[in-house]
């Protein structure tokens, strides 16, 4: 079967106070994205890699390409105004009928290689794969009027990415307008009235997004060049 993965890198990293946009920050000795392109490649060779970057983007990406002599083919597509925007030009570039595509975060290096096949593996028996990890912590839910309330936790997960489904399905469902709803692509998929199925992500799959991220992404690299 025809599998891609839109991976998408939009943000300006503006927590990250770097005047580089997070996405091309070098840990372990090359630009973040670069992990997370390899990390695909390296599950599935014959996967379609799919890079949506702001154009204004595409020379400085090229250059650093050059810089790091990363060779693993995939295709640039320019980026929308939004993140749902820049999926759906992510999505456009797909020309097959049938297939399987996951959308992942181009800031989640560390997801791991379970979780890819698993991903896959589910969106082709029931249309969807969303990757979660449970709570660790006790929440509470805000109200307006400043109080709170407990809630209980086992009822919670935190929303990953790779978020993968049938190709056909998630390109129907990027074809409407874009609302305020659209938290992520789970929440476009579930407009369509469908079910959302959920698998187990991995923790050290984070969305690298503040320095500390940093030091973290760094922890992770050295532990997997001891093992």
């Amino acid at each position: 079967m025809n599998k891609a993965v839109v991976i998408v890198a939009g943000g300006k990293g503006t927590r990250m106070g770097s005047s580089i946009s997070k996405q091309y920050l070098p840990i372990g000795g090359k630009p973040i994205l670069m992990h997370t392109l390899s990390t695909f490649y390296t599950v599935d060779p014959s996967m379609k890699l799919i890079l949506v970057i702001p154009d204004s983007d595409f020379n400085y990406w090229k250059e650093l390409c050059d810089e790091f002599q990363f060779k693993i083919p995939h295709d640039l597509v320019p980026g929308g105004n939004s993140r749902f925007q820049s999926v759906r030009n992510g999505l456009d570039k797909i020309t097959w009928v049938e297939g399987l595509v996951a959308i992942h975060d181009g800031v989640r290096p560390f997801v791991s290689k379970d979780v890819i096949l698993n991903s896959f593996s589910e969106a082709e028996k029931s249309g969807s794969a969303i990757a979660v990890v449970a709570l660790k912590d006790s929440i509470r839910k805000l109200s307006d009027d400043g109080n709170s309330r407990y809630q209980e936790r086992q009822y919670f997960r935190l929303v990953q990415t790779p978020q993968t489904f049938q190709l056909a399905r998630i390109k129907k469902a990027f074809q409407v307008t874009e609302i305020q709803q659209f938290t992520d692509d789970a929440t476009v998929y579930e407009h369509q009235g469908w079910q959302v199925s959920l698998i187990a992500g991995n923790p050290e799959n984070i969305k690298i997004t503040t320095p500390e991220d940093m030091d973290y992404g760094e922890f992770l690299l050295s532990k997997k060049k001891k093992n």
